[in-house]
């Protein structure tokens, strides 16, 4: 990709997406695209197609969807799956339409089998049933990585999609009945702090393992891919659907919570509530694909939850 070229990036106001809309600007590019929802609705075909057809970018970087954490899967499945069907249908098929000269499609990692082995590799993926609370969430995603790879095998289209792990950090969502576990965690523990609580409830059993990958680290893996991945290298040499972007690492819920406790200064003890859902016993990619590119990640997991945990005092007034 050259500076000047027309990027556009969908869902830049995600936290995924400023993501990258910041690191492009950190590096110099100039000819960036973005629309809000107001402005362009993804799920309308017709205002997809009308976009593509008046400003005809040269790349695209899908990461708009509508996520949540468990409780939000659960309760919404049905929105889950035609939201995120219709936005990944309409971007990617009118970006072969236009002439998109690459698209890059983000996913996630529930898209591997509940019970799949650790690391998951790319190849695990449709090998064994889904975890049920996000089954919707997954199948859409599923949807768009083998759309990616079939438009590239009828089309030669040059659409790769990406995995990425459990993400965190600037502009996350901490609303507590739609936020994933890391910022979900954060604002319990600070709320319990400022409010001298005894202790903090946690979902489950705490036992359950998880890989963090700070957001800014999310944002410079996908340029690195855009920059030195083909799709003919990854549908015909690797022979995979796509390439899994992570840390390398993970640690249990119980150790991310002592973790949140200690960087945020809190007391207390923790309370685990067994009866509620622990999701995948465990989630750590295999990322030897993205090493193979030369990319690693910037922020070790300690640094990164303290940049957050700043970046939430400053931004949510300490209330969430």
């Amino acid at each position: 990709m050259e500076k000047s070229d027309l990027i556009y990036i969908a869902g830049h106001n995600g936290m995924v997406g400023s993501a990258i809309l910041q690191y492009l600007r950190d590096k110099g590019f100039t000819n960036l695209l973005t629309r809000n929802r107001a402005e362009l609705d993804l799920t309308n075909q017709r205002e997809v197609e009308q976009f593509f057809r008046v400003n005809k970018p040269m790349f695209v970087i899908l990461s708009a969807a509508k996520v949540g954490g468990i409780l939000a899967n659960s309760d919404f499945p049905g929105q889950f799956i035609y939201d995120n069907l219709a936005i990944q249908n309409n971007v990617i098929h009118y970006s072969k339409e236009f002439g998109v000269k690459k698209l890059l499609f983000l996913g996630s990692s529930c898209i591997y089998p509940k019970n799949a082995k650790q690391p998951m590799k790319e190849e695990y993926l449709l090998t064994g049933p889904l975890e049920p609370t996000n089954e919707a969430y997954a199948i859409a995603k599923i949807a768009g990585i083998k759309m990616c790879e079939f438009y590239f095998k009828q089309y030669n289209c040059n659409f790769i999609s990406v995995m990425p792990t459990n993400l965190y950090g600037k502009n996350d969502n901490f609303d507590l009945k739609t936020s994933h576990v890391l910022p979900a965690i954060m604002r319990k523990i600070h709320e319990a702090k400022l409010q001298n609580h005894e202790h903090v409830e946690i979902w489950g059993s705490g036992q359950v393992r998880r890989e963090f990958l700070h957001v800014e680290d999310m944002a410079s893996a996908c340029i690195s891919i855009m920059e030195n991945m083909e799709a003919q290298t990854l549908y015909d040499e690797y022979g995979i659907s796509h390439i899994n972007i992570g840390s390398g690492s993970d640690i249990t819920i119980h150790q991310l919570s002592e973790l949140l406790k200690n960087i945020i200064g809190y007391t207390g003890d923790f309370i685990f509530d067994k009866s509620k859902p622990d999701g995948t016993p465990r989630k750590l990619l295999d990322i030897k694909h993205l090493k193979a590119i030369g990319w690693q990640p910037a922020f070790t997991l300690e640094a990164g939850i303290f940049d957050t945990y700043e970046w939430y005092k400053r931004t949510q007034n300490g209330q969430g």
